[in-house]
């Protein structure tokens, strides 16, 4: 949460530093530069009406920006400069209006200055709280025990209703070899179908837990003789071939893994933050004007590109296995 705040608040940044200029800089109407030009000239990246726009506001915005990955080049600070400019333009006719002594912008800028301390205060709590390599082995650790076990590589006929599943394995039984054909003609599966039913290696911990388990019971190069039903429909299964999960190397996943504990340590943090301090609600969450009533129904896991199994299931960085599933 925190770690995408950064990003959310870069638009903020701007609006903060226009702020922070205060009555001396950009929120002065055109017409009363006077104070700017107190500045050295070294100081000062811009003028719009008279109104300085810092060289350090500047700075700050393409820092902000380089922490993203963009290149410090003379284009990103000339862009930068013209959209401060800018802002200062529209915000001075803001003022103008008395636009500036609203609550409304009052509220705003508090809660602006609330972000950005709160997220400089989260940055020096992560350089103050390192995550160290025992940690980040630890958790690996962890990830290889829990993905213990074999992956996969079969393939799948998906079908609507169980007659045409039975129907199917009835002609498996009789040419076995028939398979990626029937698949081609017969599967609902849109992104195996193609390919003969083929869905590549796979965790069986990924699939839908009835397909998983089926595929777990398989004995190479033989197909599932009773059709397997799950929410997608009726599938027909052939196992191709297993093997021991690899984990990757550790140094492979050690920066995901590092962002990994570093949030699990943030959240821990936060939320012993959260059980040590005193809230108190003074008035009800919820708009005076709803109606309560029952709760929807939980949605299923969300289908993956592939029906009848879920890629995303497995947890990270856990499911990263030697050969992706297609």
């Amino acid at each position: 949460m925190l770690i995408k705040s950064r990003v959310l608040l870069i638009g903020a940044a701007s609006a903060l530093a226009l702020a922070a200029c205060g009555p001396k800089d950009a929120s002065k109407p055109a017409s009363a530069p006077a104070a700017s030009a107190a500045k050295p000239a070294a100081d000062v990246a811009a003028t719009v009406n008279g109104v300085a726009i810092s060289t350090a506001t500047v700075d700050m915005m393409v820092k902000e920006r380089t922490a993203q990955g963009q290149p410090d080049t003379p284009e990103l600070r000339k862009a930068i400069i013209d959209n401060l400019a800018m802002q200062t333009l529209v915000a001075n006719e803001g003022v103008k209006k008395g636009m500036d002594k609203s609550d409304d912008v009052a509220r705003q800028l508090e809660l602006i200055k609330q972000s950005m301390t709160a997220n400089a205060y989260m940055q020096d709590w992560i350089k103050t709280n390192p995550v160290t390599d025992e940690m980040v082995k630890a958790e690996y650790d962890k990830m290889v025990a829990s993905a213990g076990g074999n992956e996969y590589k079969a393939r799948h006929i998906l079908v609507k209703d169980e007659a045409e599943a039975k129907a199917i394995v009835a002609k498996l039984k009789k040419d076995a070899k028939a398979f990626a054909g029937l698949a081609k003609e017969k599967s609902m599966d849109p992104g195996s179908k193609v390919n003969g039913g083929d869905l590549g290696w796979f965790n069986p911990a990924s699939m839908v837990p009835e397909f998983g388990a089926a595929v777990a019971k398989l004995e190479k190069g033989k197909f599932t003789e009773e059709p397997v039903k799950s929410q997608f429909g009726y599938h027909v299964i052939m196992l191709e071939d297993s093997r021991p999960i690899t984990p990757p190397p550790l140094e492979q996943l050690k920066d995901q893994l590092k962002q990994q504990v570093q949030r699990t340590n943030m959240k821990a943090y936060l939320d012993k933050l959260k059980a040590d301090a005193k809230i108190e609600y003074r008035s009800s969450p919820v708009p005076a004007a709803a109606t309560p009533g029952a709760a929807p129904a939980a949605s299923p896991a969300a289908p993956a590109a592939h029906d009848g199994h879920d890629h995303g299931a497995a947890p990270a960085p856990a499911a990263a296995a030697p050969a992706a599933s297609k």
